[in-house]
């Protein structure tokens, strides 16, 4: 498996697979305001520019993606095809991610789906969930570093 920052032509590809496995597992979650406002997301050209995108890749299919923006420190969209949960993939993803990370802390605003996943990797919850447009989330934060 390859893990690796993607080329801006290759966002699409990305995006289209958040789509997917979000319209699987996330979805259900929300309600039509907040599936409207996630596909929204995926389509403001501007927001896109501002995020890295990170990739797995099973020989040269696309299998997950890790997007950040606030230089690193915020996880934008994390998301893994579901023939590929649980094989270790999104810890590969988010393990190179934190390499690339210099603040020693990364936050997300993580779905209903997500949170036991972003527990389990080491995420606390800095506050209870909330709504915004629609979208259900729980604010948690990861330290990187352990302060002196």
């Amino acid at each position: 498996m390859e893990i690796r920052e993607l080329l801006s032509n290759e966002y699409e590809m990305a995006l289209q697979l958040a789509w997917t496995v979000f319209q699987e597992y996330e979805g259900p979650d929300y309600s039509e305001q907040g599936i409207k406002s996630f596909y929204d997301s995926l389509h403001d050209t501007e927001y896109i520019k501002r995020l890295r995108i990170y990739g797995a890749f099973e020989h040269t299919k696309l299998i997950g993606i890790l997007a950040t923006r606030s230089n690193g420190n915020h996880i934008a969209l994390f998301f893994v095809d579901g023939k590929y949960h649980r094989k270790g993939i999104g810890k590969q993803l988010f393990e190179k991610v934190c390499l690339d990370n210099s603040s020693g802390n990364m936050t997300v605003n993580s779905s209903p789906f997500a949170v036991k996943v972003y527990h389990h990797l080491g995420f606390i919850d800095s506050d209870i969930e909330q709504v915004t447009d629609g979208l259900r989330y729980t604010p948690m934060i990861y330290r990187l570093k352990k302060d002196n």
